[in-house]
């Protein structure tokens, strides 16, 4: 009897076409090069057939790889909508959902919140995503994701949690007048690194002339916020992160460019599972924890 591929086979085939190199591959699988080079070789031989073209660039499907890749996205996208679907018929909130939010969103508004979901639903468990990066709902990255967007995705779901405003912060320990409140290029700032994925940011910085005041760089908003505590220069930051901290002051108005909606998103094919309608309803009705936060913090400024 010939061996047949099974699916393991079929995602070490997709993981090499989409990472380019198996280096890549095993990076996002969690394992190791010689591994995934033994299992690509082992798919070809049971297959009779080359998969990929091997360069010292990289590996390139061949015509033959290209049906196999096919159908293993197939399969994968398949077995994603039924996992979706078969996750919306339990009865009770209970098991895990899978949060993704941002560094400043978790620290500023939500790890006291999700305190309170804890005792308010005992047996769902949060596995809370922090990353700046956004997360794909529709690969089952994230049940829920709670996060800066100008407008949600065509396919997700969700709502409005309110507007995140920014402004420009210093300690207080600098002694920052109302002079230097006017002329906010000539202060000391700490801005965004190249590395940062913040083209707004970026953008104002270079606009009002303080992208040659910065005398540190940061990767993150986080960061940013740490630094300006420290007393190192001022920032721009979201006022709920930067408001509730009494060693910092705001010079001047909110800047109404870095104006951003802050949504909760979910699947179509999840909104209506207990755990996850639990959670939506904890975070976004107007007598939940979360909404009263935000109604006094974001729009504060």
């Amino acid at each position: 009897m010939n061996k047949r591929l099974d699916w393991n086979d079929y995602q070490t085939v997709l993981r090499i076409a989409e990472a380019g190199s198996l280096s890549g591959a095993a990076h996002r699988s969690g394992s190791s090069h010689p591994t995934m080079f033994r299992r690509i070789n082992a798919v070809e031989e049971t297959l009779g057939v080359r998969l990929f073209e091997r360069f010292r660039t990289g590996y390139r499907l061949t015509a033959a790889g290209e049906e196999v890749a096919k159908t293993a996205r197939e399969m994968e996208d398949l077995a994603n909508v039924t996992e979706r679907r078969v996750a919306g018929r339990d009865l009770r909130p209970s098991g895990i959902v899978r949060l993704a939010t941002t560094d400043t969103l978790l620290h500023g508004l939500l790890a006291p919140q999700i305190a309170s979901l804890r005792h308010s639903e005992p047996e769902i468990v949060l596995e809370v995503a922090v990353s700046n990066e956004i997360a794909d709902l529709s690969l089952r990255e994230a049940d829920i994701a709670i996060r800066p967007a100008a407008s949600p995705e065509e396919h997700l779901v969700g709502r409005r949690l309110g507007r995140i405003r920014q402004a420009v912060y210093g300690a207080r320990s600098l002694g920052l007048g109302e002079v230097d409140r006017r002329e906010l290029s000539a202060l000391p700032w700490i801005g965004p690194s190249a590395s940062m994925a913040y083209p707004q940011l970026h953008v104002w910085m270079r606009k009002r002339g303080c992208e040659g005041s910065c005398i540190i760089r940061m990767d993150s908003v986080l960061s940013m916020h740490a630094a300006v505590r420290a007393g190192i220069g001022v920032a721009l930051l979201p006022c709920y992160l930067a408001e509730p901290d009494a060693d910092l002051q705001r010079l001047g108005i909110e800047v109404e460019d870095l104006v951003a909606d802050l949504w909760m998103l979910t699947h179509p094919d999840l909104r209506h599972t207990a755990r996850i309608r639990a959670v939506l309803d904890f975070f976004g009705t107007v007598q939940g924890a979360l909404k009263d936060t935000i109604n006094r913090l974001l729009k504060k400024a």
